[in-house]
């Protein structure tokens, strides 16, 4: 492994921007200081570029093994490590599912041969596998996810006692998906009645309501304090679940809650443009849940920002039907850049996209010795050009689907470089030989 010299970076780390050397040898970050006078063989001139630690993305739909038209661990983590993200955690609907133990590690098996970036794999909760949480190793694993509404096949977990099984026995973290699928249906049929299959995109966020919304989550808020469970609910979409949320640090929360890129950038108006490319579960919302989500990321009742990045073929994407149209989006290669837009129009400041992307995911998940820029740490790092503009084009797309929702927008910021586990592994438009990332560890 070759040994790496980072000089004149702009270090973004835990609250601070100051300008350092970083020496990185056998993988870990070995040296951080002013000026450093050390050899190395590869050095980085990275002045002018604001060094960050790599986004750790909680929550990310691979779609491997099991639907390789619309991705695989190879190319969406390709993608990833092209946008700044050098950790990914994975979610259980794929196929087989990963609702047993040994799909679970039949998953890292594969992950250990084609992910080019770190990795986990949630468990994956169903109505009738309580046994299989029971017996969880809680470091084999970045946690038990339960789809509480919004899922296909077993996955959806609707039974109330079955919840409270595994919110009472679940060894570790839960994250949840929350819709409350009956009311859901209740307006699936109402709009069915009125349009047929073809029901314009922009009753989405209708159909998917926001009081679906907030009653599921709010019963999950209120059955981990019932149980005790260490609770993380993942992308949130409406002003009223805020309040389900206590403000402040994450550290010491055992209710936390997570905010997706789409949700803090589209709109209900951005249906007339995107239509079914931004059909998503939970759906994006008004403009004024928007602007709430983004109040609460600053005010720390949103803990952790993810992607939920969930790649669909052009071809499916397009149909006419709105319950043909499959729910979800790709974007990890645009999340980072989307987020440094953000910054420049003034919504956020450097230091909270770090601390949302890289610092709470490494404190909420107890990742062992990552998301921060510190001695004896790995060496997942990125280097963006805060003044490099870049257009979002259909040719420089990595996904497997081959399309972005940003396709034609030009980003202000662009990521130059990304170091996974000490390695250079995209620089400057270019990837180095595929070598794997490494499984998450935990300090559960």
């Amino acid at each position: 492994m070759k040994s790496l010299l980072i000089t004149q970076a702009k270090i973004v780390n835990e609250g601070r921007i100051f300008e350092a050397d970083v020496f990185i040898q056998d993988g870990v970050i070995a040296q951080i200081a002013p000026q450093l006078s050390v050899a190395a063989d590869v050095t980085i001139d990275a002045a002018g570029q604001h060094l960050l630690p790599g986004f750790i993305d909680d929550q990310v739909h691979f779609r491997d093994p099991g639907f390789p038209a619309k991705g695989s661990i190879a190319t969406e983590s390709k993608a990833a490590i092209a946008g700044g993200t050098t950790t990914f955690m994975d979610m259980p609907n794929v196929k087989p599912t990963t609702t047993t133990l040994e799909n679970l590690e039949a998953k890292y098996e594969l992950a250990a041969k084609t992910a080019w970036a770190n990795h986990s794999f949630y468990l994956g909760a169903t109505n009738d596998n309580i046994e299989e949480v029971k017996a969880l190793d809680p470091n084999a694993t970045c946690g038990v996810k339960i789809f509480m509404g919004a899922s296909t096949g077993n996955m959806l977990v609707d039974r109330e006692q079955a919840l409270t099984d595994i919110f009472t026995h679940s060894p570790t973290l839960i994250t949840t998906h929350c819709e409350d699928t009956p009311m859901i249906k209740e307006q699936e049929a109402l709009y069915r009645e009125k349009y047929g299959d073809a029901i314009p995109m922009q009753y989405h966020p209708d159909i998917r309501c926001r009081e679906a919304c907030y009653k599921s989550s709010s019963f999950a808020v209120d059955l981990a304090k019932k149980t005790g469970a260490d609770l993380h609910i993942l992308h949130l979409t409406t002003a009223e679940e805020m309040a389900l949320f206590a403000p402040g640090p994450v550290e010491g929360k055992k209710i936390t809650a997570e905010a997706c890129v789409h949700h803090l950038w589209f709109t209900a108006d951005d249906y007339a443009e995107k239509g079914g490319l931004i059909k998503c579960n939970p759906a994006i919302k008004q403009q004024s849940d928007r602007d709430a989500i983004r109040q609460a990321v600053k005010e720390g009742r949103i803990d952790i920002i993810a992607t939920d990045h969930a790649p669909h073929t052009w071809e499916e994407k397009q149909s006419d039907s709105y319950f043909g149209t499959p729910a979800g989006l790709p974007q990890v290669q645009q999340s980072l850049t989307a987020l440094l837009d953000m910054v420049h129009d003034g919504v956020f400041d450097l230091e909270t996209v770090v601390q949302k992307t890289s610092h709470n995911v490494a404190i909420r998940y107890q990742i062992e010795k990552r998301g921060f820029i510190r001695e004896g740490y790995a060496a997942d790092l990125v280097l963006v050009d805060m003044n490099r503009p870049h257009t979002d084009t259909r040719e420089n797309n990595l996904y497997q689907c081959g399309w972005s929702p940003w396709e034609g927008h030009t980003f202000k910021s662009s990521v130059m470089s990304t170091i996974v586990n000490g390695e250079l592994k995209y620089h400057q438009g270019k990837f180095a030989e595929f070598t794997p990332g490494q499984r998450l560890t935990f300090t559960r």
